[in-house]
């Protein structure tokens, strides 16, 4: 291989070994995974609901340890028959949920908050399809709920509520206008209230009280959890984590997968997991792709913060909790303990307001902005400002490619220059090629000097590339991980960006009476994208290496298939921004007199081949090499 083709060809290897990297461990074909998600969901539901127990009377979830006390399992034994999930929600009195965003209910036995469904989110674009159902009680289908209480110091024989305790409500539904106040007596001079409010999106607040109307001391420790009844069908992307997740003070923000947890060292006999000792700050819980629940300790006091797995019949049962600071209760005396319940879809304003306005340590980080935070927060404000102004995230996506163009056009300008010059200097290369034929040390000399001379940097072509892999990365996220780009249409048959490109070249997009093999979805946008990647190849000289040569033929063709399972905002993102370079590169080309070869490439395709001395030459009305001293 020549060795002025060298760095060409590296740079070329190089990008696509990075996006085919990316594709192999991140870009899994989407719509085929969509597929085995929602049939893993259907079989683990069922399997759920042949074998999930019916709490045993007493049986309840243990908080994280106190000192002095073994970490219990999640979930005591029990014995049962499988309920539906409504039979399990009819297993308990209950106080009504009714916000704006969320339906639900809590269960006046344990006082747990275990039905919540998402009403401004349904599983599928079609507007019929159910909403979500987030949280769902213990002995039905997927177990998810949370618990708040106390817990009792080493050696206390005290009566505490527990998930078998039939608490008193003063209303009949929580509304954010109205909060619910719960109580009970355990007939041994503790009285508990527990007043649970909640606001318009997605956030309870839950302020435990207890008095002592007994004649000794009680010293008692406030809890918070999150459990959840068996591992969860996930997607399994690197990019996007699902699982454990949160921030504890100044460990920072700890992000553990269902496996990680299940590997963590033995807390007890049958418990995995791992606890941060003494922490102020954050939040615990566990998260999905696009909605969490997370328990928030008061911001102000220390706690201890646990993950946890612990197998319970055939599944393992995943916990995230925290255990706040003593509280000791003189007789006569009370305390108060105040945490929070987030539980919704993951949306950026409402994660950011609640950081910000409850003072929630990094809340932000509930959502996975990945290694390029700094690039992929400060893109996806700028595209929803635009979205608020035109009503189309597909339009947005257009708009910000623009302006990253703006942005980076110097350097563009810059790169297509080096290359322009690059080409009108063909002739002279070639002559120093002949010329030092049998001396490659000399010709790379002379090379070098000719490009010092002309102010040339040959790998200068290569940074436009380069700077715009960790844009599409940060793009990628956004229209992976953000719950705004979920069922965001476009125009046309794109009704999901997040999702890839339904249609398909393979059955006419369509008009053939036959679905496609996932690998086989390449639809209209990919296709858009590869013609358009083959316009912008054929703008420049034919390589004369001929492995050079056949890269550059099949590179369109290679992208388009790995493009096909992107989601589909990403596709139109790639499609949009090759046009603006191929009209960028085409003005720089002409402003420095180097011909565009587009034609004669496509021509020379089909056999006709063009004349090489016309090739070389430069537009008419620009010397061939005008920047030559």
């Amino acid at each position: 291989m020549k060795e002025d083709n060298r760095n060409l060809l590296l740079a070329i290897t190089l990008s696509v070994v990075v996006l085919f990297g990316w594709q192999y461990f991140y870009g899994v074909p989407q719509m085929e995974k969509q597929k085995q998600l929602a049939q893993q969901n259907q079989q683990n539901q069922q399997a759920q609901s042949q074998t999930a127990p019916v709490p045993a009377p007493g049986s309840a979830p243990a908080p994280a340890a106190v000192p002095g006390q073994t970490v219990a399992p999640a979930v005591a034994p029990a014995t049962g028959v499988a309920l539906t999930r409504d039979q399990a929600l009819a297993q308990s009195p209950r106080v009504r949920i009714e916000t704006p965003k969320i339906a639900g209910s809590i269960a006046l036995t344990g006082a747990r908050l275990d039905d919540v469904s998402l009403k401004a989110y349904r599983e599928t674009v079609d507007p019929n399809s159910p909403i979500i159902v987030l949280l769902s009680p213990l002995g039905g289908p997927n177990g998810y709920y949370s618990d708040f209480g106390w817990v009792a110091g080493p050696g206390a024989a005290v009566s505490l509520p527990n998930a078998s305790t039939v608490w008193t409500a003063d209303a009949q539904v929580l509304t954010p206008a109205k909060p619910l106040t719960l109580t009970w007596d355990n007939g041994q001079g503790l009285l508990f209230r527990r007043i649970v409010t909640i606001d318009d999106n997605a956030m309870f607040q839950v302020k435990d009280e207890v008095e002592n109307k007994g004649a000794a001391a009680v010293t008692l420790f406030p809890y918070a959890q999150v459990v959840r009844h068996g591992r969860p069908p996930t997607l399994g992307y690197y990019v996007l984590h699902e699982g454990l997740i949160g921030v504890l003070g100044e460990q920072g923000l700890q992000e553990f997968t269902y496996d990680h947890v299940d590997k963590e060292p033995l807390l007890a006999p049958g418990t995995n997991g791992r606890v941060w000792k003494d922490v102020t700050g954050g939040f615990v819980g566990i998260t999905d792709k696009y909605w969490a629940a997370t328990v928030i300790p008061d911001q102000s006091r220390k706690y201890d913060g646990r993950f946890s797995s612990v197998q319970t019949g055939a599944a393992r049962t995943y916990q995230a909790d925290f255990l706040a600071e003593a509280v000791t209760l003189a007789p006569g005396a009370s305390a108060t303990s105040t945490s929070k319940l987030f539980a919704g879809a993951k949306e950026v304003a409402a994660i950011n307001g609640y950081e910000q306005n409850l003072g929630i340590k990094r809340f932000d980080l509930l959502i996975d902005w990945g290694w390029f935070y700094f690039i992929t927060k400060p893109m996806f404000f700028l595209l929803d400002w635009i979205y608020k102004h035109v009503g189309n995230f597909g339009i947005a996506i257009l708009i910000v490619t623009m302006i990253l163009k703006g942005v980076f056009f110097p350097l563009a300008s810059k790169s297509y220059a080096s290359m322009a010059k690059m080409k009108a200097l063909q002739p002279e290369m070639l002559a120093l090629r002949e010329r030092y034929a049998d001396d490659k040390m000399k010709q790379q000399q002379a090379l070098m000097e000719l490009y010092k001379t002309q102010k040339i940097n040959p790998l200068a072509g290569c940074w436009p590339v380069l700077v715009q892999i960790p844009v599409f990365f940060a793009l990628y996220k956004i229209l992976f991980i953000t719950i705004e780009m979920r069922h965001a249409p476009f125009f046309g048959w794109i009704r999901d960006l997040a999702a890839p490109d339904p249609t398909s070249i393979f059955n006419l997009f369509g008009l053939l009476p036959f679905a496609v093999p996932a690998f086989l979805l390449i639809g209209a946008w990919p296709i858009l994208m590869g013609i358009t990647m083959f316009i912008q190849m054929k703008m420049n000289p034919e390589p004369p290496d001929p492995i050079q040569k056949m890269m550059f033929t099949w590179m369109p063709v290679f992208f388009t298939f790995l493009l096909g399972s992107f989601p589909a905002g990403l596709v139109i993102y790639w499609t949009w921004n090759n046009l603006l370079s191929v009209l960028q590169q085409g003005y720089i080309m002409r402003k420095f007199g180097v011909k565009i070869e587009l034609f004669d490439n496509i021509k020379a395709m089909f056999g006709k081949k063009p004349d090489p001395a016309a090739a070389a030459a430069p537009t008419p009305g620009k010397p061939a090499n005008s920047n030559k001293k």
